[in-house]
């Protein structure tokens, strides 16, 4: 029986582990926190991740544990409407997008792999393109290795050397509020150089995150300063943030990959932020793990050619990190004569041409 390595326990990972071991694979995850646990994120999953899902069996489990997403758009900080999603329409063509959390995400993909799989507080020191996988619980040894660890990669390395992230120029903040009263619509609302959003988890609680200009490694930037920032932003902002407990506010800076020249070395195949970590502009960052997962098993089960998998996955990736890069641009537009022409723009966009330009990110199937 062949058997894949997997480096990294996220969902990239254990999607990955699925993959394999519905093609018949013996599996091992390698995972260096002593603890698989997600806190205080929401995930937003695209009609095309839901297809991934399916081919991994496991798409109605997820969708049960989900909010379909309703009306959604972009308003300016007193709340008119810049541009409208018509989520109707957007069902119609692509499917229904979904709203849960991350922690649900992965409990499900975790139920889904036998146990003694998942090796926690197992640290990755070296991979080889032969599969050989050195790390501290001694080694082991795969007819292919995944990396997916992480925008840091160790596997990475192997592929292509030492490759540093880029960082985008502004911050994130991500938090999950029990709000006073129900919250409906759901969207993002953008400002000069800040954006704030939000939408409603299957519970009743709402995911809300926020970014803003700032420089690499600031210190600071709690529950203080997203009042200061956004406490006078157009409802239910500011309730939001009443309502929110500073202990459980995350915040990361937030980066993405230059191009790799290739995601294959050997038997080592790289996938998710390893791969083609991307800011979260379009929520497509475990969207894209999740086809990469499914596309990658299939190509290893097919004829182990992985630079099949690097022909279909890397021109796909990199064009969505790009896009996603270019929206954070436009959305962090900070001086208010930019912010104005950006704002005066989106309210000529037709709604067709809005639904038109997601085709080459939902329409994917395996």
């Amino acid at each position: 029986m062949p058997k894949v390595v997997v480096v990294g326990g996220g969902i990239g990972g254990l999607a990955t582990a699925i993959a394999f071991r519905r093609r018949g694979w013996e599996i091992e995850v390698l995972e260096r926190s002593a603890r698989i646990t997600e806190v205080g994120a929401g995930l937003s999953l695209w009609p095309n991740a839901l297809r991934a899902l399916d081919a991994l069996g496991i798409g109605d489990q997820v969708r049960g544990r989900a909010r379909e997403e309703g009306s959604a758009g972009i308003r300016d900080s007193r709340g008119r409407w810049l541009s409208r999603t018509d989520i109707d329409a957007v069902r119609t063509r692509y499917g229904s997008p979904i709203l849960l959390h991350r922690a649900d995400l992965l409990d499900i993909l975790r139920a889904a792999i036998p146990e003694g799989v998942v090796r926690t507080g197992v640290s990755v020191t070296e991979v080889r393109p032969d599969g050989t996988v050195a790390h501290s619980a001694g080694t082991s040894v795969g007819d292919v290795v995944v990396g997916a660890d992480g925008i840091h990669s160790v596997v990475r390395r192997a592929v292509c050397g030492p490759i540093e992230p880029r960082y985008s120029g502004y911050t994130a903040w991500r938090l999950v509020v029990t709000p006073t009263e129900p919250v409906g619509e759901m969207g993002e609302s953008w400002g000069r150089g800040e954006r704030f959003g939000y939408g409603t988890l299957p519970d009743g609680r709402v995911y809300c995150f926020a970014t803003a200009d700032m420089a690499e490694g600031a210190s600071g930037g709690g529950l203080s300063e997203l009042r200061a920032r956004f406490g006078s932003w157009h409802a239910p902002i500011p309730a939001l943030l009443a309502a929110a407990d500073a202990a459980t506010i995350l915040k990361h800076d937030l980066y993405d990959l230059p191009p790799l020249k290739s995601y294959v070395a050997g038997r080592i195949a790289l996938l998710g932020d390893a791969a083609h970590a991307m800011t979260p502009n379009l929520g497509q960052g475990a969207c894209q793990a999740l086809e990469d997962a499914v596309v990658l098993a299939r190509v290893a089960a097919e004829d182990g050619d992985l630079s099949r998998y690097d022909a279909q996955r890397r021109p796909r990736t990199q064009m969505i990190v790009k896009r996603s890069r270019m929206i954070g641009a436009v959305g962090q537009l900070a001086s208010p004569a930019a912010a104005l022409a950006r704002n005066t723009l989106l309210r000529l966009i037709p709604p067709a041409v809005q639904l038109g330009s997601l085709a080459p990110i939902l329409d994917w199937d395996d």
